[in-house]
Protein backbone atom coordinates (compact mmCIF):
# COMPACT_ATOMS: atom_id res chain seq x y z
CA UNK A 1 0.00 0.00 0.00
CA UNK A 2 1.43 3.21 -1.31
CA UNK A 3 1.40 5.79 1.94
CA UNK A 4 0.88 9.42 0.52
CA UNK A 5 3.77 11.32 2.79
CA UNK A 6 2.37 15.01 1.62
CA UNK A 7 -1.15 13.99 2.54
CA UNK A 8 0.03 12.65 6.08
CA UNK A 9 2.27 16.12 6.77
CA UNK A 10 -0.71 18.56 5.49
CA UNK A 11 -2.73 16.20 8.45
CA UNK A 12 -0.25 17.00 10.89
CA UNK A 13 -0.40 20.36 10.74
CA UNK A 14 -3.88 20.79 11.49
CA UNK A 15 -3.86 18.55 14.44
CA UNK A 16 -3.43 20.71 17.58
CA UNK A 17 -0.24 20.68 19.47
CA UNK A 18 0.13 19.62 23.00
CA UNK A 19 0.16 22.69 25.37
CA UNK A 20 3.32 23.00 27.08
CA UNK A 21 3.89 21.12 30.32
CA UNK A 22 4.29 24.70 31.84
CA UNK A 23 0.59 25.53 31.45
CA UNK A 24 -0.54 22.00 33.55
CA UNK A 25 1.80 23.51 35.90
CA UNK A 26 0.30 26.66 36.37
CA UNK A 27 -2.96 25.05 36.53
CA UNK A 28 -2.32 22.82 39.44
CA UNK A 29 -0.68 25.73 41.43
CA UNK A 30 -3.86 27.96 41.52
CA UNK A 31 -6.15 25.16 41.60
CA UNK A 32 -3.83 24.73 44.84
CA UNK A 33 -4.27 28.11 45.89
CA UNK A 34 -7.95 28.16 45.30
CA UNK A 35 -8.46 25.09 47.32
CA UNK A 36 -6.52 27.15 50.47
CA UNK A 37 -8.81 29.88 49.92
CA UNK A 38 -11.82 27.85 49.33
CA UNK A 39 -11.32 25.95 52.76
CA UNK A 40 -10.15 28.72 54.89
CA UNK A 41 -13.45 30.71 53.87
CA UNK A 42 -15.10 28.03 54.95
CA UNK A 43 -13.75 27.24 58.25
CA UNK A 44 -14.38 30.87 59.32
CA UNK A 45 -18.20 30.50 57.90
CA UNK A 46 -18.27 27.25 60.14
CA UNK A 47 -16.70 29.10 62.92
CA UNK A 48 -19.22 31.98 62.36
CA UNK A 49 -22.24 30.04 62.54
CA UNK A 50 -21.33 28.39 65.94
CA UNK A 51 -19.69 32.09 67.20
CA UNK A 52 -16.27 29.88 67.57
CA UNK A 53 -13.29 32.44 68.49
CA UNK A 54 -15.48 35.42 67.89
CA UNK A 55 -15.65 35.09 64.20
CA UNK A 56 -18.61 36.69 62.44
CA UNK A 57 -20.23 35.66 59.23
CA UNK A 58 -18.75 39.51 57.96
CA UNK A 59 -15.23 38.13 58.79
CA UNK A 60 -15.57 35.02 55.73
CA UNK A 61 -15.60 36.44 53.03
CA UNK A 62 -12.63 36.48 50.40
CA UNK A 63 -11.13 39.56 51.31
CA UNK A 64 -11.35 38.96 55.00
CA UNK A 65 -9.42 35.39 54.40
CA UNK A 66 -6.26 36.88 53.11
CA UNK A 67 -6.38 39.40 56.06
CA UNK A 68 -6.35 36.03 57.97
CA UNK A 69 -3.50 34.59 56.58
CA UNK A 70 -1.56 38.45 56.84
CA UNK A 71 -2.03 37.57 60.64
CA UNK A 72 -0.32 34.40 60.94
CA UNK A 73 3.60 34.49 61.45
CA UNK A 74 5.04 34.72 58.11
CA UNK A 75 1.83 36.04 56.85
CA UNK A 76 3.34 38.52 54.02
CA UNK A 77 5.15 35.35 52.68
CA UNK A 78 2.40 32.80 52.93
CA UNK A 79 -0.09 35.60 51.28
CA UNK A 80 2.70 36.08 48.38
CA UNK A 81 2.20 32.70 48.08
CA UNK A 82 -1.71 32.44 47.83
CA UNK A 83 -1.14 35.42 45.62
CA UNK A 84 1.10 33.84 43.18
CA UNK A 85 -1.09 30.96 43.18
CA UNK A 86 -4.53 32.63 41.94
CA UNK A 87 -2.37 34.44 39.62
CA UNK A 88 -1.65 31.13 38.21
CA UNK A 89 -5.19 30.26 38.27
CA UNK A 90 -5.98 33.18 36.08
CA UNK A 91 -3.63 32.85 33.56
CA UNK A 92 -4.59 28.99 33.24
CA UNK A 93 -8.17 30.51 32.45
CA UNK A 94 -6.93 32.70 30.09
CA UNK A 95 -5.25 30.14 28.22
CA UNK A 96 -8.06 27.45 28.41
CA UNK A 97 -9.93 30.72 27.14
CA UNK A 98 -7.45 31.67 24.03
CA UNK A 99 -5.79 28.90 23.12
CA UNK A 100 -8.89 26.15 24.06
CA UNK A 101 -6.88 23.91 25.54
CA UNK A 102 -9.57 22.00 26.55
CA UNK A 103 -10.68 21.42 23.15
CA UNK A 104 -14.29 22.56 23.72
CA UNK A 105 -14.25 24.21 20.32
CA UNK A 106 -15.41 27.19 18.53
CA UNK A 107 -19.36 26.67 18.38
CA UNK A 108 -21.94 28.46 20.20
CA UNK A 109 -21.53 25.88 23.80
CA UNK A 110 -17.78 25.54 23.11
CA UNK A 111 -17.76 29.99 22.99
CA UNK A 112 -19.57 29.90 26.04
CA UNK A 113 -17.40 27.78 27.85
CA UNK A 114 -14.53 30.04 26.78
CA UNK A 115 -15.82 33.34 27.84
CA UNK A 116 -16.53 31.50 31.29
CA UNK A 117 -13.00 30.47 31.88
CA UNK A 118 -12.01 34.01 30.26
CA UNK A 119 -14.73 35.85 32.89
CA UNK A 120 -13.18 33.71 35.50
CA UNK A 121 -9.80 34.61 34.98
CA UNK A 122 -10.90 38.30 35.65
CA UNK A 123 -12.02 37.13 38.57
CA UNK A 124 -9.19 35.31 40.31
CA UNK A 125 -6.85 38.18 38.85
CA UNK A 126 -8.44 40.65 40.97
CA UNK A 127 -8.11 38.32 43.76
CA UNK A 128 -4.38 37.85 43.23
CA UNK A 129 -4.24 41.27 42.83
CA UNK A 130 -6.09 41.95 45.79
CA UNK A 131 -3.79 39.90 48.03
CA UNK A 132 -0.94 40.96 46.56
CA UNK A 133 -1.32 44.53 47.28
CA UNK A 134 -1.98 42.88 50.96
CA UNK A 135 1.27 40.51 51.57
CA UNK A 136 3.20 44.32 50.25
CA UNK A 137 1.32 46.48 52.64
CA UNK A 138 -0.10 48.28 49.93
CA UNK A 139 -3.51 48.16 52.19
CA UNK A 140 -6.63 46.12 50.03
CA UNK A 141 -8.15 48.70 47.88
CA UNK A 142 -11.66 50.30 49.14
CA UNK A 143 -12.71 47.64 50.98
CA UNK A 144 -16.08 48.10 49.57
CA UNK A 145 -18.47 44.94 48.42
CA UNK A 146 -17.73 44.63 44.70
CA UNK A 147 -21.40 43.48 43.72
CA UNK A 148 -22.49 46.32 45.52
CA UNK A 149 -20.56 48.67 43.41
CA UNK A 150 -21.72 46.45 40.20
CA UNK A 151 -25.13 47.05 41.52
CA UNK A 152 -24.41 50.74 41.99
CA UNK A 153 -22.96 51.36 38.27
CA UNK A 154 -25.89 49.00 36.47
CA UNK A 155 -28.51 51.14 38.37
CA UNK A 156 -27.46 54.49 37.39
CA UNK A 157 -27.67 53.32 33.50
CA UNK A 158 -30.80 53.92 31.31
CA UNK A 159 -32.71 50.75 32.00
CA UNK A 160 -30.46 50.02 35.29
CA UNK A 161 -33.08 47.91 37.24
CA UNK A 162 -33.51 45.53 33.93
CA UNK A 163 -29.64 45.61 33.77
CA UNK A 164 -29.09 44.58 37.20
CA UNK A 165 -32.09 42.36 36.69
CA UNK A 166 -30.56 40.22 34.11
CA UNK A 167 -27.40 40.12 36.02
CA UNK A 168 -29.24 38.95 39.08
CA UNK A 169 -31.20 36.33 36.83
CA UNK A 170 -27.31 35.43 35.63
CA UNK A 171 -26.32 34.61 38.64
CA UNK A 172 -28.78 32.75 40.57
CA UNK A 173 -28.69 30.72 36.60
CA UNK A 174 -25.20 30.14 37.74
CA UNK A 175 -25.97 29.07 41.30
CA UNK A 176 -28.84 26.20 39.88
CA UNK A 177 -26.54 25.24 37.39
CA UNK A 178 -23.56 24.85 39.91
CA UNK A 179 -26.46 22.67 42.28
CA UNK A 180 -27.60 20.55 39.43
CA UNK A 181 -23.75 19.99 38.34
CA UNK A 182 -23.00 19.00 42.14
CA UNK A 183 -26.13 16.30 42.08
CA UNK A 184 -25.86 14.87 38.97
CA UNK A 185 -22.05 14.33 39.50
CA UNK A 186 -21.38 15.28 35.60
CA UNK A 187 -17.71 15.57 36.45
CA UNK A 188 -17.65 11.78 37.60
CA UNK A 189 -16.87 10.69 34.30
CA UNK A 190 -13.37 12.29 34.26
CA UNK A 191 -12.64 11.07 37.64
CA UNK A 192 -13.49 7.67 36.56
CA UNK A 193 -11.25 8.06 33.50
CA UNK A 194 -7.86 8.46 34.89
CA UNK A 195 -7.45 4.82 36.69
CA UNK A 196 -7.21 6.32 40.58
CA UNK A 197 -8.04 3.55 43.33
CA UNK A 198 -11.62 3.35 44.05
CA UNK A 199 -11.60 4.30 48.11
CA UNK A 200 -9.64 7.91 45.87
CA UNK A 201 -12.41 7.96 43.17
CA UNK A 202 -15.35 7.57 45.76
CA UNK A 203 -13.63 10.31 48.00
CA UNK A 204 -13.49 12.67 44.96
CA UNK A 205 -16.79 12.25 44.22
CA UNK A 206 -18.20 12.87 47.54
CA UNK A 207 -16.20 15.89 47.78
CA UNK A 208 -16.87 17.62 44.14
CA UNK A 209 -20.79 16.70 44.73
CA UNK A 210 -20.99 18.67 48.69
CA UNK A 211 -18.98 21.07 47.13
CA UNK A 212 -20.64 22.05 43.87
CA UNK A 213 -23.67 22.15 45.78
CA UNK A 214 -22.99 24.66 48.32
CA UNK A 215 -21.29 26.92 46.20
CA UNK A 216 -23.88 26.58 44.48
CA UNK A 217 -26.27 27.76 47.72
CA UNK A 218 -24.13 30.50 48.02
CA UNK A 219 -24.47 31.79 44.34
CA UNK A 220 -28.00 31.81 44.83
CA UNK A 221 -28.18 34.12 47.81
CA UNK A 222 -25.74 36.31 46.46
CA UNK A 223 -28.49 36.14 42.96
CA UNK A 224 -31.52 36.34 45.10
CA UNK A 225 -29.82 39.46 46.92
CA UNK A 226 -28.85 41.03 43.56
CA UNK A 227 -31.91 41.00 42.51
CA UNK A 228 -33.85 42.60 45.59
CA UNK A 229 -31.32 45.47 44.77
CA UNK A 230 -32.90 45.52 41.17
CA UNK A 231 -36.31 45.54 42.32
CA UNK A 232 -35.54 48.10 45.20
CA UNK A 233 -33.28 50.57 42.76
CA UNK A 234 -30.95 50.25 46.54
CA UNK A 235 -27.49 48.53 45.79
CA UNK A 236 -26.95 47.98 49.36
CA UNK A 237 -29.13 45.44 49.14
CA UNK A 238 -26.82 43.50 47.21
CA UNK A 239 -23.48 41.46 48.52
CA UNK A 240 -20.83 39.14 48.17
CA UNK A 241 -20.18 35.71 50.24
CA UNK A 242 -19.94 37.47 53.61
CA UNK A 243 -23.34 39.15 53.18
CA UNK A 244 -24.90 35.49 51.93
CA UNK A 245 -23.38 33.92 54.85
CA UNK A 246 -25.15 36.73 57.04
CA UNK A 247 -28.48 35.87 55.58
CA UNK A 248 -28.02 31.94 55.64
CA UNK A 249 -27.57 32.29 59.75
CA UNK A 250 -30.59 35.12 60.22
CA UNK A 251 -32.79 31.83 58.62
CA UNK A 252 -34.92 29.27 60.75
CA UNK A 253 -32.03 27.05 62.01
CA UNK A 254 -29.52 29.35 60.38
CA UNK A 255 -26.61 28.30 62.24
CA UNK A 256 -26.69 24.65 60.84
CA UNK A 257 -27.95 25.64 57.49
CA UNK A 258 -25.00 28.01 57.34
CA UNK A 259 -22.64 25.39 59.04
CA UNK A 260 -23.51 22.84 57.06
CA UNK A 261 -22.82 25.16 53.97
CA UNK A 262 -19.51 25.72 55.73
CA UNK A 263 -18.48 22.38 55.35
CA UNK A 264 -20.18 22.12 52.21
CA UNK A 265 -17.31 24.99 50.57
CA UNK A 266 -14.47 23.13 52.58
CA UNK A 267 -15.35 20.21 50.40
CA UNK A 268 -14.99 22.09 47.58
CA UNK A 269 -11.41 23.31 49.04
CA UNK A 270 -10.56 19.69 49.19
CA UNK A 271 -11.83 18.86 45.67
CA UNK A 272 -9.98 21.63 44.32
CA UNK A 273 -6.75 20.09 46.01
CA UNK A 274 -7.66 16.90 44.57
CA UNK A 275 -7.65 18.17 41.21
CA UNK A 276 -4.69 19.88 41.31
CA UNK A 277 -3.18 16.37 42.41
CA UNK A 278 -4.64 13.62 40.18
CA UNK A 279 -6.55 14.98 37.40
CA UNK A 280 -4.86 15.48 33.93
CA UNK A 281 -5.71 19.52 33.02
CA UNK A 282 -4.86 19.82 29.94
CA UNK A 283 -5.95 17.84 27.11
Amino acid sequence: MKINLTNMADISTHVPSAPPSWVENFARVGLTAKGVVYCLVGIIAFMAAFEIGGKSAQSADRSSVFQFILEQPYGKWLLGLVALGLACYAIWRFIEAIQDTNRVGSDAKGTFKRIRYAFSGLIYAGLAYLAANLALGNGGGSGGDSRQTLASELLQQPFGQWLAGIVAVGIIIAGIYQIYYGYSEKYKKEIRSTGLKSEVEDMMIRAGKVGYMARGIVWLVIGYMFLQAALSSNAQAAGGSSKAFAFLEEASYGSYLLGAVALGLICYGVFMFMRAKYLPLIR
